[in-house]
């Protein structure tokens, strides 16, 4: 998997040291309310897809350009259901990171559902009832996003109580 030209620029020189990202991920749903899924190249895993925001690139403009560039679907964002911090990650090749994860609910407008990158294994569809195993805190901010009625979540303070919804 390729990396943005600019994270390995500042991977040059501070190494596999802890880095700091903005990270978003998209809930796609379609007509029919089924929910668009990537199984990541790197750990086999089901999740929504998105991606890291290039310097000074607006959060939906992101979005969307990570969207189609992974699973080939045009999308528009229609709201910021949450604003979450993921777990520190350690990749394979020793690198670190965290991310502030802004997890958009989304429409498909266009394209069509495939693998577009080296990013995906799969890329599918699921019916809300039928989703593959995904990591817990993923699963929770799916279902907040396709719950979603405008609020935006996010956590005071580490408290697990959420200020406009919960996030369990």
């Amino acid at each position: 998997m390729a990396i943005p030209q600019f994270l390995a620029d500042l991977r040059s020189v501070v190494g596999t040291r802890l880095l700091w990202l903005n990270g978003v991920a998209a809930a796609i749903v379609d007509d029919d309310g089924r929910i668009l899924l990537g199984q990541r190249a790197d750990d086999g895993r089901w999740s929504m897809i998105g991606g890291i925001l290039d310097p000074g690139e607006q959060p939906a403009d992101g979005l969307v350009r990570e969207v189609f560039e992974e699973a080939g679907v045009v999308v528009v964002p229609e709201v910021l259901a949450s604003v979450t911090v993921s777990p520190v990650v350690e990749y394979p090749n020793g690198d670190h990171s965290q991310y502030l994860e802004l997890t958009f609910r989304c429409r498909m407008v266009g394209g069509e559902a495939r693998v577009n990158d080296d990013e995906s294994l799969d890329i599918r569809w699921f019916e809300p009832d039928a989703l593959p195993e995904l990591e817990p805190r993923i699963l929770n901010r799916l279902r907040h996003a396709l719950d979603c009625k405008g609020e935006t979540a996010f956590v005071l303070d580490g408290a697990p109580e959420v200020l406009a919804g919960r996030l369990d």
